[in-house]
């Protein structure tokens, strides 16, 4: 029995769809056939169901890295082979706007957590099948998005220290969120595959102008359409048996 997940090893699929908010588990749930929740204990809620004939795992993470990583290690334990983070993000380039999509081909590591585990300089990148199977189901529903770096970061609220947002959108950094750091780096040290979809909510540098609105029709849609994508892509990849 792992820890945390509350979960042992054969009650999950080696695919597996992580979120931040354990009721946007549920959501994802109740897009699948015959979905059951396995456990709930913190922050870490997990259902099991079937998309597409497929048996799809389903389970929140949390936020911030450090969680998040927990979460990750222990699902890793008991036998997931491949994970996609679904989650929200700020967009740091005009090209992108709220309802839109990120696919991470890595992230930049300003989290609390990846330093502990390996050196600065090991990248975190996602795996390439993985995110040509998100980039296939989303060009499908013809969503707006683009493939490239993210910023994940630990620090939400600014505090008195110079932020780094400005420098990282100079750098054509597509966006910024929390976790997807942690999950790329995790998934490489443990040798199995990750990838990830994200939808814009506003834009932190634009904050004061009002462009932030999480709960907004835009990124409503958005959201909904990330968890379709989602399931399209992982019930692909357990289709082809890809681990």
């Amino acid at each position: 029995m792992q820890p945390h997940i509350k979960l042992t090893q054969g009650q999950i699929s080696q695919y597996v769809l992580t979120c931040g908010d354990p009721s946007r588990a549920q959501e994802i749930a109740k897009l699948c056939t015959g979905s059951k929740e396995l456990a709930y204990n913190r922050e870490y809620r997990t259902f099991l169901g079937e998309f597409e004939g497929e048996k799809i795992t389903i389970t929140s993470h949390g936020v911030g890295s450090a969680g998040a990583a927990i979460c990750f290690e222990e699902l890793i334990k008991i036998g997931a082979k491949i994970i996609i983070r679904v989650g929200t993000c700020g967009s740091l380039t005009d090209a992108l706007g709220q309802g839109d999509h990120i696919i991470p081909a890595g992230a930049v590591r300003e989290d609390g957590i990846t330093n502990l585990l390996i050196p600065h300089g090991y990248p975190a990148i996602s795996d390439s099948r993985v995110t040509f199977a998100l980039e296939d189901a989303t060009s499908k529903v013809k969503a707006t998005y683009k493939k490239g770096i993210v910023l994940a970061s630990d620090c939400f609220y600014p505090g008195v220290l110079p932020s780094s947002l400005e420098m990282y959108s100079k750098a054509n950094v597509l966006g910024v969120e929390m976790e997807c750091s942690a999950l790329f780096v995790i998934a490489s040290l443990r040798g199995i595959k990750a990838g990830s979809i994200l939808t814009i909510d506003g834009n932190p540098l634009k904050w004061n102008e009002g462009d932030y609105d999480p709960h907004g029709e835009k990124v409503v849609n958005g959201k909904a359409r990330m968890l379709s994508i989602s399931l399209s892509a992982i019930s692909t990849l357990s289709r082809e048996k890809y681990s």
